[in-house]
């Protein structure tokens, strides 16, 4: 932000011509360390920090799924859905349940990983295989993922600003790389089932297992209880999805859009996906936290959401100074001029636009090795790129599309990511000397092989023109 500020006094006045549906338009860089500006940033700071898009998307979501992770119905659904896996089918069912905790956030770091190592090693197989397989899933695989969820609406929300430095009258749907990361499930959950068995576990096979025995966890069945509120949970989510359908069939529902469609931008289905993600979550577990005692009056359904609140201080900080840097971003027009200065370069260089899109992904994988967040780069660089690619006839949806995967397949070799001790810590319940240096190695075939693949499987989605997701295509402007 303080770099916007100082460039843009420098430029101040710089003019330069902005295309635009209507014709060129005339843009000048405005200086934000001017008097006026300084006064407007100063008197609009609240406005910008509460009206930031990902901030109320991530606390509300979160309220939900807090709820369901401290009453135990996501512990209680995980464990049921691995502990009657097949042996043979191990592997791709833990990897497959990694990957749908991103719905419950933090969940998959603190739950699914060490559950791995737990169901590996009750099954006579290395644990440490299980840690990387569930550690693939969980982070190597973050954006792919069959079940809506939190991630989608704030990384639109993200996309938004970008496109609206071009064209604020283009709407990105939510859900506009769902196919996409739903497909893209398959692909991980495949990739991610070779190198675990063919590849990581072999390797595993001369470490030796030095963790004290009376340290290393156990996979005890679910409790009758537990049992219980999980199916209760389960028949109150049942119960909600078949509402939430009947409410959605009506011709005149006021869950459609204006042309009567469910999944159009500014249908109430698709502006209200965030809350209907919160409710998915906190009606089943409410129901699971009362029918399996872990909930005894609502005091504790407030209290687990207090508490998934508590672990929020971080995103609240970075999102205070990524909305202020976006808000001056746009103000001083740099993205503008950076748009237009950076498609003038790519035009000349003349790359094909498929080059122009792995570019992308990996200068986002790079950048990952340092920032960890998905909004904080997002943040960041969605400013940057929408507007850029749009220049060159690019859609948001698809800029986005690749900027999730060069996110997501550098995460688990970076120690710059939040959890990565976490996950070395449960390492050395089996073996004690595991490292950083330890871990990354082992991650880095999962890195190499998820970001070649998952590359080349976005382009074939491109070049056989499979939709991303819901109203969205790959060129801009498009008809939509």
């Amino acid at each position: 932000m303080l770099l916007v500020w100082i460039v843009s006094a420098l430029l101040d006045g710089h003019s330069f011509e902005l295309p635009s549906k209507e014709g060129a338009v005339a843009k000048a860089v405005q200086s934000q360390l001017s008097g006026t500006a300084i006064v407007e940033f100063l008197a609009d700071m609240v406005k910008t920090f509460t009206s930031f898009h990902p901030l109320g998307v991530v606390l509300v979501a979160l309220l939900g799924v807090g709820v369901a992770e401290h009453s135990g119905f996501i512990n209680a659904g995980l464990k049921g859905l691995l502990s009657f896996t097949p042996r043979m089918l191990l592997t791709p069912m833990l990897i497959f349940a990694a990957i749908i905790s991103h719905t419950a956030a933090d969940a998959g770091y603190v739950l699914v990983i060490p559950l791995g190592g737990i169901i590996f090693y009750a099954a006579g197989r290395h644990p440490l295989a299980g840690i990387a397989a569930a550690f693939a899933g969980v982070s190597g695989g973050f954006s792919a993922n069959p079940v809506p969820s939190s991630l989608d609406p704030l990384l639109a929300g993200l996309t938004q600003t970008g496109v609206d430095i071009l064209d604020p009258s283009y709407a990105v749907n939510p859900l506009g790389n769902w196919y996409f990361t739903a497909a893209s499930t398959v692909l991980i959950i495949l990739l991610g089932w070779y190198l675990t068995d063919r590849v990581i576990e072999p390797r595993l096979r001369k470490v030796e297992i030095d963790g004290d025995k009376a340290d290393m966890p156990s996979l005890e069945p679910m409790t009758p209880p537990e049992r219980r509120g999980m199916w209760a949970g389960i028949t109150a989510m049942g119960i909600g999805l078949v509402v939430y359908v009947i409410a959605l069939l009506p011709s005149g529902s006021p869950m459609r859009g204006a042309s009567g469609s469910i999944t159009s931008a500014d249908s109430g289905a698709m502006r209200s996906i965030v809350p209907i993600i919160f409710l998915l979550f906190l009606i089943p577990g409410v129901v699971h936290g009362f029918v399996a005692g872990t909930f005894k009056s609502h005091r504790d359904v407030v209290k687990a959401m207090a508490k998934s609140m508590s672990t929020m201080g971080y995103y609240l900080v970075m999102a205070f100074f990524a909305a202020l840097f976006i808000y001056s971003f746009n103000k001083s027009n740099l993205g503008a001029l950076i748009a237009v200065q950076g498609a003038s370069a790519l035009k000349s260089a003349a790359l094909p636009a498929p080059v122009t899109i792995v570019g992308i992904i990996l200068l986002t994988a790079m950048v990952n090795l340092l920032i960890g967040s998905a909004s904080a780069k997002w943040a960041l660089l969605a400013p940057i790129f929408v507007p850029m690619l749009m220049q060159l006839g690019i859609s948001p949806e698809l800029t986005q599309g690749a900027y999730r995967v060069g996110d997501s397949t550098t995460n688990i070799i970076t120690p710059l990511m939040p959890y990565f001790p976490l996950v070395v810590a449960f390492s050395q319940r089996y073996v004690k000397n595991t490292g950083i240096g330890t871990l990354a190695a082992t991650m880095l075939p999962y890195t190499l092989v998820f970001l070649t693949m998952w590359t080349l499987f976005l382009l074939a989605f491109w070049g056989l023109g499979i939709p991303l997701g819901i109203d969205a295509g790959y060129v801009y402007p498009a008809n939509r």
